[in-house]
């Protein structure tokens, strides 16, 4: 079978099973995207996976699991935290491009890289910050003011909720895109994410299209507003998480 034809069918029936519209606009746009990972790679470090079928599965199609959580669909302003190539954000930008999405990554040259993936592919409301998750945690335009906060392979869970749950708005959502084993990760973390105002929702199992790779996404409600100490500086939050 036709590479083109065979990547098209694995996306539609991924995107299809989460209720999100494919057309070959939305294909094109992957492909760009695709090409322009692999290009900079040479010059940047972007991501380990770099080719096509692992770069649909394990990064495009890995992405748009967010939306298996049905509120998805209704949020309108997302940020990614330590977006890295642009994931989740972007592909869940090209799924539906309704929403608002802020791209955060402490690396400028990875802000330069997202730029121009943005800029080639036309795609509007959708920003990228240079910036350190704690710093721009600070600033009243970013703080408690987003519908839901989307990480994916940052840090264990008891850190990461420091850097994103003062993102969210209470009633607002922090999504972790995780590996396989994720209990441990969480009961060690329960006591950060109820610090920092949140409260474990769900946790939804992921099988990704034609491979064995089991995630899991891990939902966490914004209940009430994260106290200002939060989150600590640099430095502070890995090497003292809240346990």
């Amino acid at each position: 079978m036709d590479n083109k034809l065979e990547y098209y069918d694995i996306m539609k029936k991924a995107f299809m099973k989460e209720d999100l519209n494919f057309t070959e606009e939305t294909y094109e746009k992957f492909m760009t995207y695709m090409a322009l990972i692999q290009e900079w790679n040479q010059k940047i470090n972007l991501t380990a996976i770099t080719e096509d079928e692992e770069i649909i599965k394990k990064h495009f199609i890995d992405s748009v699991q967010c939306y298996k959580f049905k509120e998805f669909h209704n949020f309108k302003t997302i940020i990614d935290i330590g977006t890295g190539a642009g994931f989740p954000g972007i592909p869940i930008k090209i799924a539906d491009g309704s929403k608002r999405i802020t791209l955060l990554d402490s690396l400028n040259k990875r802000i330069i890289f997202l730029n121009e993936v943005i800029g080639k592919l036309g795609l509007q409301d959708i920003t990228a910050v240079h910036s350190r998750a704690e710093d721009l945690a600070r600033k009243n335009e970013h703080r408690e003011k987003y519908d839901c906060v989307v990480s994916r392979a940052v840090a264990n869970m008891a850190v990461l909720s420091e850097y994103c749950l003062p993102y969210a708005k209470v009633g607002g959502y922090f999504i972790a895109l995780k590996g396989p084993a994720v209990e441990e990760e969480i009961l060690t973390a329960k006591k950060a994410i109820s610090t920092l105002g949140g409260e474990i929702a769900e946790i939804l199992p992921v099988d990704i299209e034609d491979t064995d790779l089991k995630h899991n996404i891990v939902i966490v409600k914004k209940v009430k507003n994260t106290a200002k100490a939060y989150p600590r500086k640099a430095g502070v939050i890995s090497k003292k998480p809240i346990v």
